[in-house]
C-alpha cells in the first residue's frame, strides 16, 4: 500500500510540474538549427527551485496556446543540469528568459514576471 501511494504522489508532482513547463527541454543542437536556420524561438531558463520560475512558466504556457505563437518554438533550459549551454548563451542567473527572431538574439530578461512585460518582451520572436 506503502509503494502504491508513493507512486501517484509522484505522479502528482510529476503532472503539477509538467502541467507549467514553458517549452520543451532545448538541446544543443536545437540551439545550433535556430541560428543556422534563422528560426523564432523563446528559451526560458528554468530551475525547480525557483518560484519567480514558476510564475514566468504559468504566463508562457499561456502564451503557447496563442496562435499568435504558432510560428515561434517555446524551449527550457534546466538552470541546474544544462552548464553548457548556459555559458553557450551567457546566462548568469535562472529566470531568464531569451528571444530570437531570425535566428538571431534580439531581446532578454531576468526575473520579470509581470505579464504585459513578459507579453511585450516575446513579441519581438514574431
Amino acid at each position: 500500500m506503502k509503494s502504491f501511494l508513493q507512486f501517484f504522489i509522484g505522479l502528482g508532482v510529476f503532472v503539477t510540474t509538467s502541467v507549467f513547463a514553458a517549452g520543451q527541454p532545448i538541446t544543443a543542437t536545437q540551439l545550433a538549427e535556430i541560428e543556422k536556420q534563422g528560426k523564432s524561438a523563446v528559451i526560458s531558463v528554468h530551475a525547480d527551485w525557483c518560484s519567480t520560475c514558476k510564475t514566468q512558466d504559468k504566463i508562457l504556457s499561456e502564451f503557447m496556446k496563442n496562435p499568435e505563437y504558432k510560428n515561434v518554438t517555446f524551449y527550457q533550459l534546466e538552470y541546474d543540469t544544462q552548464k553548457d549551454l548556459l555559458k553557450t548563451l551567457k546566462v548568469r542567473s535562472q529566470s531568464t528568459i531569451i528571444v530570437f527572431k531570425n535566428g538571431k538574439e534580439v531581446a532578454r530578461a531576468t526575473g520579470d514576471t509581470k505579464e504585459s512585460a513578459l507579453a511585450k518582451l516575446t513579441k519581438q520572436a514574431i
